[in-house]
């Protein structure tokens, strides 16, 4: 890219610069000079890197969007936020804008009409990549779609800051491959100060990111990051390229670390550069150039004292603002959903039985039908093949491939680049195509997504439904055939959806449409067509267009004879997914003996209906497809055991797959793991003979 001529730096622009900067500079001498109170909580500053964090903050406009990282306190100074603001954050307190004194110094979360828009930022370095890259690929969405008019070059964009460190997580390449593969309107500030922790970049990158980048096709400007001009002419018409062309950008600064890495991990510890370093503070520099265009040394002064006087007064005021209560943990770990009441017509007279898979499908098709925020996009999900399962088939045919795509094997991106899609107004359906593939996933799904609406104090939320399909069915072997439900109950913030006929997929899916909340939808392959002996149960009549089936709303399957429970010879079984039919098949030996509860959803939990049923019967068996050693199932029962304590007759019983790693190939051998009617009957037999 050509020179941008020095004289688009106005006086004006260079005074701000000059004033922000010597703030960030006054907020981290506070900062070291009280290091025994404000080193309580762990914080990092901009010290060496002002001058490009202003470049970038100085010219974004309110309908932009930005993730800063850690280090970037002059860049959120720049878009005009506070230096009380930023130290309310610093300790913690309760009126921190950010998120309420539940994270970090220069972890913001901002949804400021008068600025561009901050989403929730994680602390696990690099991870907000994909959220961020998510945000440019809505805008591009909407902008095909037609959902948001832009008035020619004022087009937003999206800016992802990074220290060059993180650069070297594969979460980050799985961004700039999508970046680059999409041409989203993004800029890449990479921020290269050399220094890892105590780990310098000679010791752990191949390549620097100027290389690194331009494998992934990413056009890259390498600057001098402490010389604010040169900063700001190329940060404005790399801006100005990516609203015109919708191209991602990377800017790589090069920069010093002129302070701490954090407060909690020291300079004089490890570093021997310090004073080298020093030669390129990027505050001397701008001076200098203040200096050059007119300014006076006694202006600057002038300058320095009144952001020393700043500082000091909003430090004084921080320190002695208001914590926050007890109370203020409970709040926001999910956005309230409207989703309340089971509606709609579960089984029109009219209409035709479908199966699980159809079911999922004709959801889908009939919430995108209604919204045009509604996408779908996942691996093999497209138009050749509609889904591995065929559970999306058609749907790229009917909406078109920029709202039903195909996305690379990229499970991170998948799952983390709902977080984005989210924050824009968009409502993404994902899927990852087997429960196996999920762990490499579930960091974004933990870091990112679950954790986005708590941290931001209720302000970003993550809208989106994660369709899983799952279980053991058809020898799909060690890597298709997982369970892996209580991994993911163990990650809060998250709902958990498991359905048993297609009935209730079909509420259950659009349930979770119209919720805020991130939702998992885990599907069981093998009732998707109800092939499997047992399972013809799964196929019902259609629903109508309107029905909602509420997350959280368990269902009676079977019920016993009320004369078996009066005289104790009854039992109940707790149980979901292909549970559902494994329990109906071993009931018929055990006639009206029975009653079976098909949880429907694992988060939030329908623990009225299973106390219910537990204190009616006084036995329970919990009945899972997973191994039921340290499981959701045996949590389960642990909590049944305590609230029905008085009301037992046997011990609750679980049972679930056999303890091992992994689902075996072999077709006789995957039938030995799984449970099956045998196995539930002889337990059912143990209950009932207590």
């Amino acid at each position: 890219m050509s020179k941008v001529s020095s004289n688009i730096i106005s006086k004006k622009i260079l005074h701000k610069a000059f004033s922000l900067m010597s703030i960030a500079r006054q907020l981290s001498c506070i900062y070291e000079s009280n290091k025994e109170i404000t080193s309580k909580y762990v914080h990092a500053t901009s010290k060496g890197h002002e001058a490009i964090q202003l470049a970038v903050g100085l010219q974004l406009k309110k309908y932009d969007w930005v993730s800063p990282y850690y280090r970037d306190d002059s860049m959120l100074l720049a878009l005009g936020i506070s230096p009380y603001e930023l130290m309310l954050q610093l300790f913690a307190k309760k009126d921190d804008p950010f998120s309420g004194g539940r994270t970090y110094y220069s972890h913001p979360s901002l949804k400021r009409d008068s600025i561009a828009k901050i989403p929730h930022q994680s602390s696990a370095t690099g991870m907000q990549a994909i959220p961020t890259t998510g945000i440019a690929m809505g805008l591009q969405y909407q902008e095909k779609e037609g959902l948001k008019v832009n008035v020619k070059g004022n087009e937003p964009v999206v800016i992802c800051s990074l220290g060059d460190a993180s650069v070297t997580e594969g979460e980050v390449a799985e961004a700039f491959q999508m970046a680059s593969l999409k041409k989203l309107p993004i800029l890449y500030l990479v921020q290269d100060n050399e220094w890892d922790i105590s780990a310098h970049a000679k010791e752990i990158r191949a390549v620097d990111i100027n290389q690194y980048a331009q494998g992934f096709g990413i056009a890259v400007i390498t600057i001098d990051g402490t010389d604010f001009i040169k900063s700001y002419q190329n940060v404005q018409k790399a801006i100005l390229n990516i609203r015109k062309n919708r191209k991602p950008v990377l800017i790589h600064a090069k920069v010093p670390l002129l302070n701490h890495h954090t407060s909690g991990v020291r300079m004089e510890w490890y570093r021997d550069d310090i004073e080298e370093a020093k030669k390129r503070d990027p505050f001397v520099k701008l001076k200098k150039n203040m200096i050059s265009y007119g300014f006076t040394n006694d202006e600057l002064k002038n300058i320095e004292e009144n952001s020393k006087t700043i500082v000091n007064e909003d430090y004084n005021k921080a320190i002695n603002a208001k914590n926050p209560s007890k109370e203020d943990l409970y709040t926001h770990d999910f956005a309230p959903t409207p989703i309340l009441e089971e509606k709609g017509e579960r089984a029109p007279i009219n209409n035709e039985k479908i199966i699980m898979v159809d079911a999922a499908v004709s959801s889908i098709r009939e919430l995108m039908k209604q919204h045009p925020e509604c996408l779908l996009y996942g691996q093999d999900v497209g138009k050749r093949l509609g889904g591995v399962f065929r559970e999306s088939v058609n749907l790229a045919q009917n909406f078109g491939d920029n709202r039903v795509f195909n996305t690379p094997i990229q499970e991170a991106f998948i799952i983390g680049s709902t977080v984005g899609m989210s924050a824009v107004g968009l409502k993404p359906i994902v899927e990852i195509q087997f429960a196996d593939y999920i762990w490499p996933g579930l960091n974004q799904l933990f870091t990112e997504v679950s954790r986005s609406c708590f941290l931001s104090n209720g302000k970003w939320p993550v809208s989106c439904i994660i369709r899983v399909p799952i279980g053991a069915y058809g020898s799909g072997g060690p890597y298709h055939s997982s369970s892996v439900e209580s991994v993911l109950l163990n990650i809060k913030g998250i709902k958990v959806a498991y359905p048993s006929t297609a009935a209730d997929l079909k509420g259950l899916m659009k349930a979770a449409y119209y919720d805020p909340n991130p939702v998992i939808m885990l599907e069981h392959k093998g009732l998707y067509w109800s092939k499997i002996k047992g399972t013809e149960k799964a196929k019902t009549i259609e629903p109508s267009t309107d029905y909602i089936l509420p997350l959280g709303k368990g269902r009676v399957v079977l019920e016993a004879l009320e004369s078996n429970i009066e005289i104790g010879k009854s039992v109940s079984i707790i149980t979901y997914g292909r549970g559902v039919y494994w329990a109906l098949e071993s009931a018929m030996d055990f006639k009206d003996m029975v009653e079976i509860i098909d949880l429907r959803t694992l988060y939030p939990i329908d623990e009225e209906l299973i106390i219910t049923s537990v204190q009616n019967h006084g036995k329970c068996l919990i009945l899972t497809e997973e191994p039921s050693l340290n499981s959701f199932a045996q949590s389960l029962a642990s909590r049944i055991s305590q609230q029905c304590f008085q009301f037992l007759d046997a011990p609750v019983l679980v049972l679930g797959s056999e303890n091992l790693p992994a689902i075996p190939l072999n077709e006789d051998l995957e039938s030995q793991m799984i449970p099956n009617k045998f196995k539930v009957s002889s337990k059912l037999k143990e209950l009932l003979d207590y």
